[in-house]
């Protein structure tokens, strides 16, 4: 991983959209930053599609589309899109499976939720559970006492054995099933709603994340930005980020925007 002072001027001058993870890479602590907030709305008045990619729930992607400077969200890790359309006065929601298939699972995922419990001592079902539509949260470090690599990595093996997917993110293992994932949901929003052809495309987009479940990210984008607590995870990683920010949680998001925006205003 490279300093982001390293980012090549000429390829920032050259981005069109910024996707960014929300967790840990535009929060510090829990909060959002003003100054996080600030450079989504300088990145797009900068005229770059700026689109949160993030393992949280349907109800906060809903209000991140409508009341974000974004152009769109892809949210429970890739399982949906959403997008606020304000002349319309609509928000289009695309989801990778049926309002059938969704129950179905969601059953099955109820189920696995009380195994999980019962197996993995100090984990908990997120707080925000009750607003996702597509996958079950399981918190172990931010609403409880962090679990140790041991227990984490167990949630994973319960979601596995049961034919399902299983991220880690900073403070979650998120778990659903269904064949999809971020880079997947990414391709499909780049295509329906900016026009953009992902594999054309990848040079002239930045990903930003800082965690295990961002990997998909981090391996496919060349450009792809990580926040100094993406160092946190080293060889937990399939992948890693081809540039680092110096500083962690959402100072280090700034840093990574304020080296683009400062690109391209000296073009």
């Amino acid at each position: 991983m490279k300093p982001i002072a390293s980012f090549p001027a000429e390829t920032a001058r050259r981005i069109v959209c910024v996707l960014t993870d929300i967790d840990d890479t535009l929060t510090t602590d829990g909060q959002l930053p003003a100054a996080s907030y600030a450079a989504l709305e300088k990145l797009r008045g900068a005229g770059l599609a700026v689109v949160p990619v993030t393992g949280r729930p349907a109800g906060w992607c809903d209000m991140i589309a409508r009341f974000w400077p974004v152009d769109g969200v892809i949210g429970e890790n890739g399982a949906f899109y959403f997008r606020h359309d304000p002349v319309a006065r609509k928000m289009v929601r695309r989801f990778i499976a049926t309002d059938a298939e969704r129950a179905a699972n969601r059953r099955k995922l109820d189920a696995l939720g009380e195994r999980i419990l019962s197996e993995v001592p100090g984990a908990a079902i997120s707080a925000d559970q009750l607003y996702r539509e597509a996958d079950l949260a399981i918190d172990f470090c931010e609403d409880v006492p962090p679990l140790s690599r041991a227990a984490i990595d167990k949630i994973v093996w319960l979601f596995e054995s049961a034919g399902g997917i299983a991220k880690v993110s900073s403070i979650h293992v998120n778990g659903w099933f269904g064949r999809y994932d971020k880079l997947a949901m990414t391709r499909i929003f780049l295509r329906d709603r900016l026009g953009l052809d992902l594999d054309a495309a990848r040079d002239r987009i930045v990903f930003c994340g800082d965690s295990p479940n961002d990997a998909p990210m981090f391996g496919f984008f060349p450009y792809a930005c990580g926040v100094a607590n993406v160092r946190d995870f080293e060889g937990a990683m399939a992948a890693t980020p081809a540039f680092i920010a110096s500083k962690r949680g959402g100072e280090g998001f700034v840093e990574i925007a304020e080296h683009i925006l400062s690109a391209r205003e000296a073009a």
